[in-house]
């Protein structure tokens, strides 16, 4: 084989045995735009010779050498030029398939809709913004949102009120649970391309929309609450600076019981005011667009990390000497007595107070704390900003979180011996007091951290609804949708509201808890995602950070559990809550949407497990289930756009206790398969939408077949799986064959029901569908039962099922058993209410002998005389016109495209027999809501003609029959 055709220029990238370099296909490779223009019904033969066409082009085109050009101009600039040919192969899914998943394409919706065309073409991917590192992407953001308000003018106070043994606790806990969700959030956010949203994103594609959305909007919520968190915390430094400013008078309150000297503090009203107008402003920045945000970002770290630099600094160099202002430098003492916790009555501004209202205890102090220590999805929340996400949004979380950590550690023993605990307890801002050089530097330096992480909160807030809200799955957030390069005004403007509600109310320690409830549902919807992917392990679930495990993931989600239920028993029922309310109301609101989520395979699984357990073995009977395969067009009568007899699904959902069950509806097209594929898919469609309107619980199957007896002997042997095949087949009855004169139904009629048969399925014909009552039309009278023959009890168990249901519940059931002699009667009798009783069925038990079959004078003999007379010359001229042609072909006597033996006085007789049933039919249950009888099996090497005479003969005059046969074993017991 020659393959110089093969081998590339000298830069190419793939070096073989032998140095052959080995090239790449290109987009502008020649072989590429020859195959991608050529017509795709083309044939086999057109393709090779277009083939041989670009390489004798290409080898035309060689240097003299015999080499081959390295780069050629092209259109779109100069390219490399390839020699790798596919070989008729559709070179398009190498260039538009796999760079569309490596996002070089227009992307397709994140939430893909029914009938949503995705496209998968376009040209060259749009240049984007600037891309940010690990550093500058999340380690700083993260740093940034977790280092903040708590830190400076709330950690020494919970350490006063706590003790430094309590604080380490608390801080560890804390710590422990963000952690164990930062390496969850790394592997989900590593397994594949992540888009806006942040933890919705991952949570929505990990547990579903309806999960997505109602932990999405609980964390929006809590981002905007944080917000006002930190505007609080901005103005109540700045006021501690500068008292004069405030509007209102400032009062003085009791330490521990005794009066003190007046400790200022700040007035409720003044918070409000600064705190509404400085909401404003940063309302107005946010509307300047991200990219200032994001550019002066780096300059609200400057000056926490320089402020941070100078509180270890004051504390080292503390003054040992002036023991009255409570600072005791460094000090044992001061460590041993802060060891132990004391925790007691304070008033609203945290200040000790014996007759305050307020009690604080380690579970109060989580509360508090716990805003310190989020912040770890600031990353998360710039992935569409990230050069490489799968790296950075791990290694920048952990780093942030443990560096936090360590942080706070440390600090609890520095605080802890550094001051007594009434300095602790009473001086909210001890950070400043005892920094380096002078105080102002923690001030300016707690008020610029905070306004920066407000308005990391204040962008990424909208930015989440807004992307809830370009979902499509809420109708209500469709205000707040925006396009994918637009800024969420309005989405700003509401978060902006709730904001500034929460500032109205004024008390930071109020506001604390409620923000802490939503991030810990957050993060617990994150360990539960991460767990759920973790546990079922889908081959889809291969992310690049492997330091997890399911395990971790579960402690993650208990452990947000745990510190919900320490903090506020009562603030957590209110989170769940609103969490579910929220979930119900997508889940009945909402639009359907199939993201792939960990449920779904959850799903899959738990049916794959159960499916193996039941395994190949025959059902026992006290577990068995119907499972109806119902023939949807099996005389091929019904308009071209209506998928289904409409009373079918009614009938079928008459068949399960309660409308409990799985119902399979198959329907059959003619032809050719590759033909006729994308017909049966969108057939398949229209019969699933029929199912999901009628409210069945089914699935829709379309099969392609030659013709419509090979395509239900393929339904009958393959469909289903194990135990959960379908056991019985239902089809309506061919009332129109005589009347559209179809003479191939007969045949085919009688095939189904011998199919049934050879593959051990009962079957169930429908005669009088058409006037079967819905679910709101109340029957009233009786189900009549013909027990003809032994059927293992489907008969009684199937009238036992349409009582079951709202339309047939106020009938009686009645049964009637066939005696051949008047002597046998009441002994059959008997025998049958024993049964019965036994089998827990309430029913009417009648017993007819033979001879009552006679016929009683009057119009109804006339009119069955009649029938039968005229089905009886029906038959006698098709034998007739049969046996003319064997006696014309000389061949034996044929029907159906098979030989037949035909005994007159058989077929004679069976006609005499269907009518006598059919005669007692009418007497007996002329007002039946509903009559089941046997079906008769069809007579070896009887014409399928005849067996339709029978038919005919038996449903005549019959509103509504049901003609039952079961198969070989039973389905009711009398044993527990």
């Amino acid at each position: 084989m020659n393959t110089d055709y093969l081998e590339g220029g000298e830069d190419a990238g793939y070096h073989a045995q032998g140095n052959r370099k080995y090239s790449p296909v290109g987009a502008q490779d020649r072989a590429v735009l020859e195959m991608a223009s050529m017509d795709p019904g083309s044939s086999a033969t057109a393709s090779e010779s277009s083939i041989r066409k670009v390489r004798a082009r290409t080898q035309g085109s060689m240097d003299s050498d015999g080499k081959a050009p390295n780069v050629v101009g092209g259109d779109n600039g100069p390219h490399r030029e390839h020699k790798l040919e596919l070989f008729g192969f559709d070179s398009l899914v190498n260039i538009l398939g796999l760079k569309s998943m490596t996002q070089e394409q227009v992307l397709a919706p994140s939430s893909p809709r029914d009938n949503e065309v995705v496209s998968i073409t376009g040209g060259d991917p749009t240049p984007s913004g600037v891309k940010m590192g690990t550093m500058m992407g999340v380690f700083v953001p993260c740093l940034q949102s977790i280092l903040g308000i708590i830190y400076y003018i709330r950690f020494s106070w919970i350490i006063g009120m706590g003790g430094i043994a309590d604080s380490l606790l608390l801080v560890s806990l804390c710590g422990l649970c963000t952690f164990l969700t930062g390496l969850s959030l790394s592997a989900i956010a590593t397994n594949g391309a992540m888009k806006g949203g942040g933890p919705y994103y991952l949570i929505g594609r990990a547990l579903g929309p309806e999960v997505g959305v109602s932990i999405g909007l609980c964390f929006f919520l809590g981002n905007a609450v944080a917000a006002a968190l930190y505007v609080l915390g901005a103005v109540e430094t700045f006021l501690k600076a500068l008292p004069s400013a405030g509007f209102f008078t400032e009062t003085s309150t009791k330490v521990n019981g005794s009066i003190s000297k007046p400790i200022q503090t700040i007035s409720t009203h003044d918070l409000q005011i600064y705190g509404l107008v400085v909401t404003v402003i940063l309302c107005i920045i946010v509307f300047g667009g991200v990219k200032m945000i994001n550019r002066v970002a780096p300059v609200f770290l400057i000056p926490v990390l320089l402020s941070v630099l100078c509180i270890f600094i004051g504390i080292f160099m503390a003054k040992k000497d002036d023991p009255d202002t409570g600072i005791t430098g460094l000090s044992a003492d001061s460590f041993k007595d802060n060891w132990d916790s004391m925790y007691q009555n304070t008033n609203s501004d945290g200040i000790p107070d014996r007759d305050g209202k307020v009690y604080w205890n380690f579970n109060a102090l989580v509360g508090l704390f716990f805003p310190a220590v989020t912040g770890i999805m600031a990353g998360s929340n710039r992935s569409a900003s990230l050069k490489d996400t799968q790296r950075s949004i791990p290694v920048g979380t952990l780093s942030a979180t443990l560096v936090t950590t360590l942080l706070y550690l440390v600090s609890v023993f520095l605080f802890g011996a550094v001051a007594n605990r009434e300095k602790l307890l009473t001086d909210r801002l001890l950070t400043a007091t005892i920094a380096w050089p002078f105080p102002v530097v923690i001030r300016v330096g707690i008020i610029l951290s905070t306004l920066g992480a407000a308005l990391q909160s204040l962008t990424g807030a909208p930015r989440l609804l807004a992307a809830i809200a370009n979902d499509d799955i809420l109708p209500v957030l469709n205000c707040f949708r925006v396009a994918d390069t637009s800024e969420p005004h309005i989405a700003t403007l509401f978060t902006t509201v709730i904001c500034m509600g929460c500032v109205v109310i004024g008390n930071l320690d109020l506001i604390t808890p409620t923000v802490t409830m939503f991030f810990l549902l957050c993060y617990s919807g994150v360990n539960l995602s991460c767990f759920l992917l973790d546990l079922l392990d889908a081959p889809s679930w291969r992310p690049r950070w492997k330091f997890h495990h399911w395990f971790l993931s579960l402690l993650g989600a208990l452990l947000c559990v745990v510190i919900m239920f320490l903090i506020s028993w009562l603030f957590t029922v209110v989170s769940l809550a609103l969490a579910s309310l929220i979930y119900y109301y997508v889940s009945i609101k909402g639009k359907a949407g199939d993201w792939g989520d960990g449920f779904k395979s959850a799903y899959f699984q738990l049916a794959l497990r159960s499916l193996r357990s039941l395994g190949a073995k025959q059902v026992h009977p006290k577990n068995w289930y119907p499972i109806p395969l119902i023939f949807c067009r099996p005389w091929g009568k019904l308009p071209e756009n209506v998928p289904c007899h409409p009373k079918l699904a009614d009938f079928a959902n008459c068949m399960k206790k309660k409308g409990r069950g799985m119902s399979i509806f198959v329907n059959i097209l003619d032809g050719d398969y590759h033909e006729c594929a994308e017909d049966a898919k969108e057939a398949c469609k229209q019969l699933d939408t029929y199912i999901n309107y009628k409210n069945c619980e089914g699935v829709a199957e379309i099969v392609v077949a030659t013709n419509m007896t090979e395509g239900f002997r393929g339904i009958v042997q393959t469909m289903g799986l194990g135990n959960l095949k379908p056991n019985i087949v239902v089809v309506r009855y061919p009332e129109i064959w005589r009347r559209e004169n179809l003479k191939e139904i007969p045949t085919r009629f009688i095939g189904i029901i011998n199919d049934c048969i050879v593959a051990n399925k009962a079957v169930v014909i429908v005669k009088g569908l058409d006037e079967w009552p819905n679910e709101y039309q109340r029957q009233y009278g009786s189900i009549d039962l013909y027990w003809i023959v032994r059927d293992g009890g489907l008969m009684l168990l199937l009238s036992q099922l349409l009582l079951t249901r709202e339309s047939f519940e106020s009938c009686k059931i009645q049964v009637f058993c066939i005696a051949e002699e008047d002597s046998d009667a009441e002994s059959l009798k008997a025998d049958v209410k024993k049964f019965l009783y036994d089998l827990r069925l309430q029913a009417e038990v009648i017993v007819i002998t033979i001879k009552s079959w006679d016929v009683e004078g009057g119009s109804q003999q006339d009119d069955s005389i009649e029938a039968f007379n005229d089905a009886r010359k029906r038959v006698a001229s098709y034998l007739a016109e049969l046996k003319e042609a064997a006696k014309r072909e000389g061949t034996p006597l044929m029907a159906d495209g098979k030989a037949v033996v035909v005994d007159e006085q058989q077929v004679e007789k069976f006609l005499y027999t269907t009518l006598k049933l059919n005669t007692t039919i009418l007497r007996y249950s002329r007002m039946a809501a509903v009559v089941l009888v046997s079906l008769p099996p069809p007579p070896i090497n009887h014409p399928a003609y005849c067996y339709m005479e029978y038919m005919d003969l038996l449903v005549r005059n019959v509103q509504r029959l049901l003609m039952v046969r079961g198969y070989r074993r039973d389905v009711v017991t009398l044993f527990t």
